[in-house]
């Protein structure tokens, strides 16, 4: 099924998306999106939207079970709160991308903004997976309290030392993070730890690094060229010394 977004209010474009979806077609294909947001939110039918223009804040949040491809930028809150599905960004995505992210898999070709991944967690067997292919800004990581987010710093600025953002992993307490060819020490934020990955480790990143160059349409192998950092939570209560209980 074909849409046409032009001019079309955010409401009304989610409207006829929940129609087609509950008429179960399973293939969405939307044209000159600009901005509408909410797109897919709550949906949790096996569906595929994809996406040409760029959509406006909390795509995917809530849903369950689609796959979403954006053939352009996204802006915020990409994947907030999201429980299972897949949302690929052929291009940038704005700040908090994985707010509370719980399950499912966010995958970001180029740079990402602020605060991705903020308060990022696991829930039950679900294991969230957030791969960013450029940049990241400050508080990458901060609050998480588990999944994974692989930062690959292949398409962003040139200068080395902006490609992360300041105060990394900022009260995390859970989860990990890999970060491809090295990090600033001084970028990190209190309570994180950096060590070689296992060889479980790599195993894993090999796994998902497989599934990103193919949506991407990259070579997985020289991704995997460059050697990676693990990132973890010193402590599972970081702050315990501000409060009484």
């Amino acid at each position: 099924m074909k849409i046409d977004s032009q001019g079309m209010h955010y409401k009304v474009l989610n409207q006829k998306i929940n129609e087609a979806v509950i008429q179960g077609i399973t293939d969405i294909e939307l044209f000159n999106v600009n901005g509408q947001r909410y797109i897919g939110d709550g949906l949790r039918k096996e569906v595929r939207i994809n996406v040409h223009g760029v959509p406006g804040n909390d795509l995917g949040s809530f849903m369950n079970g689609p796959v979403i491809t954006v053939n352009n930028n996204a802006q915020d809150a990409v994947g907030n709160t999201m429980n299972g599905g897949k949302i690929i960004i052929k291009g940038m995505a704005g700040d908090v991308c994985g707010y509370g992210m719980r399950g499912g898999k966010l995958f970001i070709l180029k740079d990402a903004g602020y605060r991705v991944g903020i308060h990022m967690k696991g829930y039950k067997t679900l294991n969230p997976i957030i791969v960013i292919g450029g940049n990241a800004g400050d508080f990458l990581a901060e609050y998480m309290a588990g999944g994974v987010i692989i930062l690959l710093r292949m398409f962003g600025r040139n200068d080395h030392n902006n490609i992360i953002g300041d105060y990394l992993g900022t009260g995390m307490h859970g989860g990990t993070v890999y970060i491809r060819d090295g990090i600033d020490k001084k970028k990190l934020g209190k309570g994180v730890g950096v060590s070689e990955p296992s060889a479980e480790d790599n195993m894993l990143i090999e796994d998902i690094i497989k599934e990103y160059a193919a949506d991407m349409g990259l070579d997985a192998g020289k991704i995997l060229n460059e050697k990676f950092e693990k990132l973890t939570a010193l402590s599972t209560r970081p702050y315990s010394k501000l409060y009484t209980y």
